[in-house]
């Protein structure tokens, strides 16, 4: 957690064109900029990722008819078999989620805490962890797992996120209803002990007719104080005991996909899902599962109109501080403005004819993950992020990875490397690169995963290599070798 501060302000420009950065009440820990260069309208490209015409039982989801309209990027249609794979879970969603009849014969409600074997319908209960941008790179990497293993997504939100999305499953509901058995006991210490796989195996290294071995309902912590057994649920081997389990809780706060494509166990499902372009997972499946609320949408969309419908091109810049002493504010400034210049994302000359203005849609300066208020502009930022030509994003950022992913822009990321690892980079210098691609970074990946000397994971098939802002993290690059990274 950073503290709040006021960031300065930059002031460039002669006297007949004037050109602004300021940043005076920006976030420390989340932050954003948005710069409009205006000079004439711009013609949109459409986006559709709407599976069937139904729509989600409460209301109409304005985001999911409308964001074509303001999504800048064409998005790859969607591969026939992933589509197919979706249809066909919106169908178990239906059949088997809490509004179905089935829900209440396969789930313990009612039942005394008895969990049911479900028959064939079996779940994973997502439980958020962390800050917005990280419960929803953790959301759609447990979407994926659960098509992967034919189970039914719930979600356990708390106030702070049940209004920022719509519904995403037609007839359905994601929400893990409110007097589920052992609902406010997930992030116990005792439910860990008692239900944890890995916690598992670390008291009874293999099946016996003991009951734990037995139960219906286990815990996955990938959180990133995961333990060395947690991570054993990235084996191969383990997964064959997990499918007979009916009731899953994950708890996850990064993006763990690039370890699942180093599964033989889902390798080949995988290569069906995303035959051709590994770069936009993400992408693809993010924009399919989280639309913005009507709440968010307003939001959204009244300051988009307001400000940069009329403009040529969008550039977004992205701050997060995550240790003032070690680079201070101001030099955190200088380095984004240094490479939008640099790489001439900016106008670096004061002649130039164009006029660029500066819009920042929020001002809440420090991250508050558990305050709903908060999360929603935190929301609508990372979605009007999204929406830009450019964006210049912090590195270890998940606020930035989400903008990216979501509006499938690669950014230019900023990083200040540890000058014990990088001894020849002055110190508070900042690297600003191009990202390979959209994908989002894991950052805490297990040892067993990480790539060879050559740069290839041995399992991954080429797909997954180390992050360019994170070196210990791993990411999907398209069969990309090392040196092109």
């Amino acid at each position: 957690m950073g503290f709040g501060r006021r960031l300065p302000e930059f002031i460039t420009g002669s006297s007949s064109n004037k050109f602004t950065v300021t940043a005076a009440a920006a976030f420390i820990v989340l932050s954003l900029v948005l710069i409009a260069t205006v000079c004439s309208p711009i013609s949109y490209l459409p986006l559709k990722f709407a599976l069937s015409g139904t729509k989600p039982p409460e209301q109409t989801c304005e985001s999911r008819e409308q964001r074509s309209s303001y999504l800048k990027h064409r998005s790859p249609e969607l591969p026939p078999y992933l589509l197919s794979k979706l249809q066909e879970y919106e169908r178990r969603h239906r059949r088997c989620g809490p509004l179905s009849e089935s829900f209440n014969t396969t789930s313990p409600l009612g039942t005394h805490n008895d969990f049911s074997d479900g028959g064939d319908c079996k779940f994973v209960v997502y439980t958020p962890s962390q800050g917005l941008g990280n419960r929803i790179l953790g959301l759609t990497s447990t979407f994926l797992f659960a098509l992967l293993t034919d189970r039914v997504l719930l979600v356990d939100f708390s106030a702070d996120m049940d209004e920022l999305f719509c519904e995403p499953f037609p007839n359905s509901t994601w929400l893990l209803p409110g007097n589920f058995p052992f609902r406010s006991d997930f992030y116990g210490g005792w439910f860990r002990d008692v239900y944890s796989y890995g916690k598992l195996l670390e008291n009874s290294p293999s099946p016996s007719s003991s009951s734990p071995w037995n139960s219906t309902l286990l815990q996955i912590f990938l959180d990133d104080k995961y333990s060395e057994y947690d991570k054993l649920f990235f084996k191969d081997e383990n997964q064959g005991f997990l499918e007979k389990i009916p009731w899953l809780v994950l708890i996850s706060d990064g993006y763990f996909i690039p370890c699942l494509f180093q599964m033989q166990t889902f390798r080949s499902e995988l290569e069906k899902l995303f035959p051709n372009n590994k770069s936009t997972v993400f992408h693809q499946l993010g924009n399919y599962l989280l639309a913005p609320s009507n709440q968010a949408w307003s939001l959204i969309t009244k300051f988009y109109d307001a400000h940069l419908a009329k403009a040529e091109q969008r550039i977004g810049i992205q701050i997060r501080v995550f240790d003032p002493q070690a680079t201070p504010t101001p030099v955190v400034m200088k380095q984004i403005l240094s490479c939008t210049e640099t790489r001439r994302i900016l106008p670096r000359s004061r002649q130039s004819n164009e006029t660029s203005k500066v819009y920042q849609a929020s001002h809440e300066e420090t991250q508050q993950s558990y305050k709903s208020s908060h999360n929603m502009k935190a929301w609508a930022d990372m979605y009007l992020l999204s929406m830009s030509d450019v964006l210049v994003t912090s590195g270890m950022s998940t606020f930035g990875y989400v903008a990216a992913g979501i509006g499938g822009v690669r950014p230019w990321i900023v990083t200040f490397p540890d000058p014990k690892d990088h001894p020849d980079v002055p110190g508070w210098a900042a690297v600003c690169e191009r990202a390979v691609n959209v994908e989002p970074c894991f950052h805490f990946p297990p040892w067993f995963a990480y790539p060879d000397e050559q740069g290839t994971a041995s399992g991954g098939a080429g797909l997954v290599n180390r992050c360019e802002d994170v070196p210990w993290g791993l990411k999907l690059v398209d069969g990309l070798n090392k040196t092109e990274l």
